[in-house]
C-alpha cells in the first residue's frame, strides 16, 4: 500500500494542475524541476511529494483514457488483406 499524501501536497497539486495543465506529465523527473520552478519556498520533500502526486494522477488519468493507435493499424491492415 501506497503512502497516504496530506492535504497540503494534494492541494498545492491540484492548484498547479488547474493552473498550468500543459506544463506536467507522466514523467517525475520533468514534473520535479516544474514543481520546483513554480513554487517558491517548498521545501525538497514537499516538491518531491507534489511531484509525485501529479505525476500519479497523469499517470492514472492516462490509464483511464489510453489512446487505440495500435488497434486501429491493426484494423487497417486486415481490411487491406
Amino acid at each position: 500500500m501506497g503512502k497516504v499524501k496530506t492535504d497540503q501536497i494534494k492541494g498545492l497539486g491540484k492548484d498547479l494542475m488547474a493552473k498550468f495543465p500543459d506544463k506536467f506529465n507522466t514523467n517525475f523527473d520533468d514534473n520535479k524541476i516544474m514543481v520546483s520552478k513554480l513554487t517558491q519556498g517548498a521545501t525538497t520533500r514537499v516538491r518531491n511529494q507534489t511531484a509525485g502526486y501529479i505525476t500519479r494522477t497523469y499517470a492514472l488519468a492516462e490509464a483511464q483514457n489510453p489512446t487505440n493507435d495500435d488497434e486501429d493499424t491493426t484494423e487497417e491492415t486486415e481490411e487491406e488483406a
